[in-house]
């Protein structure tokens, strides 16, 4: 079984689907591997490294001829496809939701996608979650950003000229990202608050050494939804809701938003009344920007002002630390494809249970139910 590793055509996009470390992996288990000329520069991955690790580097064409497999972060146009084996898997990060004219085009050309976000929550799997792997650097790099912005100290320093007070920052939706924003402003030093639809996530707050901000005695979300992700809550909840962080975010310095619902147009967690209450100088970092966002007025790719308050949108907040991702997409790739894989055979053969959640086309025909329902 061939797989190639294509460069990266999305703008801004400077992660890739293999490393040296997992080419190498999938040599071992028996597969040609080949990799596109300077797919790898983006991430500090050289043509050399993927050279030595054992695969075949080349140039489009050659990369994908004949290739049963073709790798990806962000799903390739499938007119760059050319070449490729009849039926041959895409196996990449697919936004079916956000792109389904791609969608259709993989189904007309006869390939089998294979969406990468559509990767159950469940235990066996968590080794194969693009989502999470790449929610975690994303809620880190968040603060990050937010530091780079903010024009104050995180910690409290005690000097002789005077005591610095410590930044107040507020994660709002505690997920991967959220956990990983709120372990990482408190490394920094700051007073961490924060708060979410779902209950079951006050005493992981807590765990993390922040304090929880939650309505109390008022319905919450209809349902956990799939997967650990919310769903749509009451309206009696989102009004108590406004309320408490209106009250909140009056007082904090940072604020970090990172509420998404699949399938769904990011829900509006800040409007710009609630702007208008936060101090001259702070600092929103919306990391649901690119689906609608969570806060308004926040524009995907630019940091804008509105009252004094600075709204950082940045696009592909993981993919602003390509080495790390890349190594954690890669592995995820790499423990996807080897989980399944038929020494007999020569190649990966999916279960149902993951198969069915990840494979969006077949035989020509789109056939996820997520995407026919």
């Amino acid at each position: 079984m061939k797989i190639a590793v294509l460069k990266e055509g999305a703008s801004g996009e400077s992660r890739v689907a293999a490393t040296p470390e997992t080419v190498k992996k999938f040599v071992a288990l028996g597969a040609q591997m080949a990799v596109e000329a300077a797919a790898g520069a983006g991430a500090s991955y050289a043509d050399g490294d993927y050279a030595a690790a054992g695969a075949d580097v080349g140039d489009r064409a050659a990369t994908l001829a004949g290739a049963g497999i073709v790798l990806g972060v962000q799903g390739p146009d499938p007119a760059t496809l050319a070449g490729a084996a009849p039926g041959a898997w895409i196996v990449a990060g697919l936004n079916p939701f956000g792109d389904r004219p791609r969608i259709d085009a993989y189904a007309a050309a006869g390939y089998e996608a294979l969406a990468m976000e559509f990767m159950p929550r469940i235990t066996r799997a968590q080794s194969m979650d693009i989502l999470s792997s790449q929610s975690n650097l994303a809620g880190y790099k968040a603060v990050l950003d937010a530091a780079g912005v903010y024009g104050r100290a995180f910690p409290m320093m005690m000097t002789a000229a005077g005591t610095v007070s410590a930044a107040k920052v507020f994660v709002m939706g505690v997920g991967v990202a959220g956990l990983q924003a709120i372990a990482t402003a408190r490394r920094l030093g700051a007073q961490v608050s924060a708060t979410d639809v779902r209950s079951a996530t006050k005493e992981q707050i807590l765990s993390l050494g922040a304090k929880p901000i939650f309505v109390e005695n008022v319905a919450g979300i209809e349902g956990e939804g799939s997967g650990g992700y919310a769903t749509e809550m009451s309206e009696e909840y989102k009004k108590a809701q406004a309320e408490l962080v209106s009250a909140h975010i009056a007082k904090q310095d940072i604020v970090i938003t990172t509420a998404l619902i699949p399938g769904r147009p990011a829900p509006r967690l800040i409007s710009d009344a609630q702007l208008a209450t936060m101090r001259p100088g702070s600092v929103i970092v919306d990391l649901a920007v690119e689906s609608g966002g969570n806060v308004e007025g926040a524009v995907a790719g630019e940091v804008v002002t509105r009252h004094g308050v600075r709204i950082v949108g940045h696009r592909n907040v993981a993919g602003r630390l390509p080495a790390d991702a890349s190594a954690l997409f890669a592995r995820n790739l790499y423990n996807f494809l080897s989980t399944f894989w038929d020494k007999d055979a020569g190649k990966p053969v999916l279960d149902d249970e993951i198969g069915d959640a990840v494979r969006l086309t077949k035989d020509g025909a789109v056939v996820n139910p997520r995407l026919l329902s």
